[in-house]
């Protein structure tokens, strides 16, 4: 029997972006509080209509890296999502939010220093699992934008990262024009 890998590349995708999520959920996180939200675009659909928000937000800002990366997550087969929802941890001592302590930072509406530091290492680990597996990936902030704005990842979500995969002769999200 031969196979080639047109046959089973989408789904070896999936199932490593799902492996990224697992990686990412895993991840260590302060005081063992998991606030992140994890989601898989396996559809075109779905990545046509996050592309369009990420165009839409890019002419309404006039923000190029949105319209570049717009086109840019196109050419992926998936797309691993990892947000963080906003709670400060309630520590005895910190300030590292530049508040003077949580219920400062809960008033204001702070974000807590631990929330994108949980949520950077998670992100570490799920990109660990597509090198491990010579998939190519790039960390987008404005995937995770457009998810945000889109709702994907539920209210309460204010910080993500989008890793869009691919399997390609070369990494189409280096691009740039």
């Amino acid at each position: 029997m031969i196979v080639k890998d047109g046959e089973f590349k989408q789904a070896r995708i999936e199932k490593i972006a799902e492996a990224m999520c697992l990686a990412a959920r895993t991840a260590p996180k302060a005081r063992g509080l998991d606030l992140l939200e994890v989601i898989v675009i396996k559809g075109k659909e779905d990545i046509a209509e996050l592309s369009k928000k990420m165009l839409n937000i890019g002419q309404q800002q006039e923000h190029k890296t949105f319209l570049r990366d717009g086109e840019n997550i196109l050419k992926a087969a998936a797309i691993v999502i990892i947000g963080t929802r906003r709670q400060a941890l309630q520590l005895k001592y910190c300030g590292l939010c530049g508040y003077a302590d949580c219920a400062a930072n809960d008033k204001a509406g702070g974000m807590c220093a631990f929330n994108p530091g949980d949520l950077g290492i998670a992100i570490g680990s799920a990109v660990s699992v597509a090198m491990d597996n010579r998939l190519d990936n790039r960390i987008m902030y404005t995937v995770g934008k457009a998810a945000i704005e889109l709702g994907w990842l539920g209210p309460k979500v204010k910080l993500a990262y989008g890793i869009p995969l691919s399997a390609t002769g070369k990494n189409p999200f280096f691009d740039r024009k």
